[in-house]
């Protein structure tokens, strides 16, 4: 059992060896005098996991709670059920379950785009958006676009039924589409978001043919590892403004932290902290 002044904390996702998710919690952590208990439950060989019961297995274990990532948070969400704080109550994903005295779910990816988007946009509507990918992160994404006032959303995944769920429970502006419209929908749209996994790691594949980016204002990838990748760099080179994963990894480990331990963290002071722990 851990103290008051331990968070007893860990991530849940398929192959997360470069996810700098541990050392910005344990800055963060040290910032304000408290100790950082960090077990990773990487899932990648482990086709058999069971996200239900190893939540039941750290809430027996007394953990303050965990942060999910791919490909489990629509199951953190399903888990949550009810205990989702009102924010994001309205979301189909959660990436943060806190344990005790009772499960609640978060959404620090809906808030940590948000705050992105504020730093690097600033009051700028995003328009028309194409989204490639309607999985976990994108039950974040897409809402959260909604609330900055996009005023046309379509998405698309390879997945049978995945894009059309999440247009349903989102509603608003957002389409589903095939994924055999995505160059037509790519080339119509004011900004492009990767909100699947390709380009993340070793993987150099983007979500966008090089010959869709082109006359946009702006684009998104939800991958920070690599912070540059194939996608963002075609995106940078057509003169498109960018928004990294790790742009949103800044501020969603803020929200984190304060879901964790009830602390505000000052962002002015702690951002460019967290800065240093840029990938690449």
């Amino acid at each position: 059992m851990s103290d008051a002044g331990t968070l007893r904390l860990g991530l849940i996702g398929d192959h997360i060896g470069r996810s700098r998710f541990s050392a910005a919690m344990d800055l963060l952590c040290r910032e304000h005098g408290l100790t950082l208990d960090f077990t990773p439950i990487d899932t990648g060989n482990f086709p058999d996991f069971d996200f239900d019961t190893k939540v039941d297995e750290l809430i027996a274990a007394e953990w303050t709670g965990v942060t999910i990532t791919h490909p489990y948070k629509i199951a953190a969400r399903a888990r949550a059920g009810d205990g989702m704080v009102s924010e994001a109550a309205h979301l189909t994903a959660s990436n943060l379950l806190t344990f005790h005295p009772e499960i609640k779910g978060f959404n620090t990816d809906y808030t940590g785009f948000v705050g992105a988007w504020d730093a690097v946009m600033g009051d700028a509507a995003p328009g028309r958006v194409a989204v490639a990918g309607a999985g976990g992160v994108a039950g974040a994404i897409v809402p959260a676009l909604v609330a900055l006032g996009a005023s046309d959303i379509a998405v698309w995944d390879p997945a049978p039924g995945v894009a059309k769920r999440l247009a349903e429970l989102v509603g608003g502006p957002v389409r589903a589409v095939p994924t055999s419209a995505s160059l037509e929908e790519s080339e119509d749209a004011d900004g492009l978001v990767n909100a699947s996994a390709l380009g993340m790691g070793d993987d150099r594949r983007s979500a966008f043919a090089t010959s869709a980016i082109e006359a946009q204002a702006w684009a998104f990838d939800a991958v920070y590892t690599p912070t540059h990748t194939t996608f963002l760099n075609a995106a940078a080179s057509q003169g498109l403004t960018t928004i990294s994963g790790f742009d949103l990894f800044r501020h969603m480990i803020l929200g984190s932290f304060e879901a964790y331990s009830g602390i505000r963290p000052d962002a002015e002071s702690m951002l460019p902290l967290i800065d240093a722990l840029r990938p690449d």
